[in-house]
């Protein structure tokens, strides 16, 4: 079913009726969900191998089934294959890239990268075999020009980008979200509306063969969880 604008239409409700799982089943899954996704790491070096496009395509799928504001679903995914289109993201990136680490982003900043290892240059944004360039749509923007608030969109479009990075990790991919700062050319090379604001480019594949990542550790479930 396609969908359309809900705007002002009175609200119909559905049954939900799923099928409750048993609590063995459950825990099981849980555990094996939380084994998988500690073992998701961000990757910087890419083979240039292609990956399944049907992956990433049910993988973005999964991304657009994520919680919106008002049901609004401010967001669109643009998914980028063709090679000078990615050399056009690189050398656009690289170039505010170079700004910021010449001093834009401030020593406080740098300093909590460098552990990272990062620097102005990209090679990801062309070594991997495809680039998800995510836009959150601002406003509802109709054929004849009409406009419409959308609501919550940083939180939605943030809640999406966490589902689509899930699911391309447990679907055998590896991926990065880089946020070049400003991102305002990424919606010049990719000729997107008026409406739609870069969010985030995420570069997909496999990782390379010396692929190598920070050496980081990440915050226990005792540091992070608070029960009341």
């Amino acid at each position: 079913m396609q969908w359309t604008p809900t705007h002002g239409e009175p609200y119909r409700a559905v049954p939900y009726r799923p099928e409750r799982m048993p609590v063995e089943e459950s825990l099981a899954r849980a555990a094996e969900l939380r084994e998988r996704m500690g073992r998701r790491r961000t990757v910087r070096q890419f083979s240039p191998d292609p990956v399944p496009e049907q992956v990433v395509r049910d993988a973005i799928a999964c991304a657009a089934t994520a919680p919106s504001g008002a049901h609004q679903q401010p967001w669109t995914f643009v998914l980028v294959k063709d090679p000078a289109v990615r050399r056009a993201v690189r050398a656009a990136a690289e170039e505010e890239e170079r700004r910021s680490y010449a001093g834009r982003l401030g020593e406080e900043w740098l300093a909590a990268l460098r552990p990272l290892g990062t620097d102005e240059v990209k090679p990801h944004l062309t070594d991997a075999p495809a680039l998800v360039v995510v836009f959150q749509q601002r406003y509802w923007l109709g054929p004849d020009g009409e406009r419409r608030k959308h609501y919550y969109v940083d939180e939605s479009v943030g809640i999406a980008v966490g589902m689509l990075l899930s699911a391309l990790h447990l679907s055998g991919l590896a991926a990065l979200v880089h946020t070049p700062s400003p991102m305002r050319f990424l919606a010049e090379v990719l000729g997107r509306p008026a409406n739609e604001k870069a969010f985030a480019v995420i570069p997909v594949g496999y990782p390379a063969p010396d692929c190598r990542v920070p050496d980081l550790v990440r915050k226990s479930l005792g540091q992070v969880l608070v029960e009341v």
